[in-house]
């Protein structure tokens, strides 16, 4: 229940600031003494079953984050900008934005600048939240992807179509930390990935040929892979579904 209520202060604020609706606020109304959004963060990732690790932030980093995204550190998602560089799940396979860090050189707000909005106080038909290895991402629908407003969606790489989780930003969260991750990428891990993930930067991932979203790629073990960077991996989905014909996709049918 209380993480519920967290939850709702959270949507109501972002989705607010994203649609103007509210008066934007300084820093130091945005860190919540006691941080408690962060407390219970913490205790997620104690009891976590999947490797995770927090990456260290840069306090001036992570405030100019905070302060444009326009959300409370009481808040699931406000805590992870604020405290965190962000964070990597499953030895890097899942990649959460925080504020930034050496190892995931990619600040949310400033992520989703250019893609999902152009510049700040702008409308935001929906908000990348978080990506993988495949060049797959994760992300908080604004109103574009459905009527499910505050609904996680995941662009999914093997047929470039915005799947509905059904989840919110902070269950999200619990799933990546103890879901069972081996099962949702079924099919989609090659022999020696954890060692390849180790030498891979957060701000990297891999591109396949033949592409996963075609017959000839369904074979992930048979693919030639590339490191590539993951601002390349967007821009190729975004070319794929023009393609495709999947830019009227309606999710909400």
């Amino acid at each position: 229940m209380l993480n519920r209520l967290f939850l709702l202060f959270l949507s109501l604020i972002f989705w607010g600031a994203c649609y103007g609706q509210y008066k934007v606020r300084p820093l130091e109304d945005l860190t919540a003494p006691g941080d408690t959004g962060w407390m219970i963060v913490q205790d997620w990732v104690k009891s976590a079953t999947n490797t995770t690790e927090v990456l260290p932030c840069d306090t001036g980093r992570a405030g100019d984050a905070l302060y444009r995204v326009q959300v409370t550190t009481r808040s699931i998602m406000g805590a992870v900008i604020y405290k965190t560089g962000g964070i990597l799940v499953d030895h890097g396979w899942i990649r959460i934005l925080g504020s930034g860090s050496n190892r995931l050189n990619r600040c949310m707000p400033d992520w989703n600048r250019g893609k999902t909005f152009k510049e700040y106080g702008e409308h935001t038909p929906y908000y990348l939240i978080a990506d993988d290895v495949l060049g797959g991402f994760f992300a908080i629908n604004g109103g574009a992807l459905g009527e499910d407003v505050g609904k996680i969606y995941y662009l999914s790489p093997d047929n470039l179509k915005w799947e509905l989780m059904n989840y919110t930003y902070s269950e999200f969260l619990r799933f990546c930390l103890t879901g069972k991750l081996d099962q949702f990428y079924k099919g989609f891990r090659w022999s020696g990935w954890e060692a390849d993930l180790d030498t891979l930067s957060g701000s990297m991932g891999y591109s396949f040929y033949p592409f996963l979203w075609t017959k000839e790629g369904a074979d992930i073990s048979k693919d030639k892979r590339q490191a590539v960077p993951e601002e390349e991996l967007y821009k190729a989905a975004l070319s794929g579904r023009k393609l495709l014909g999947l830019e009227t996709e309606n999710p909400k049918k």
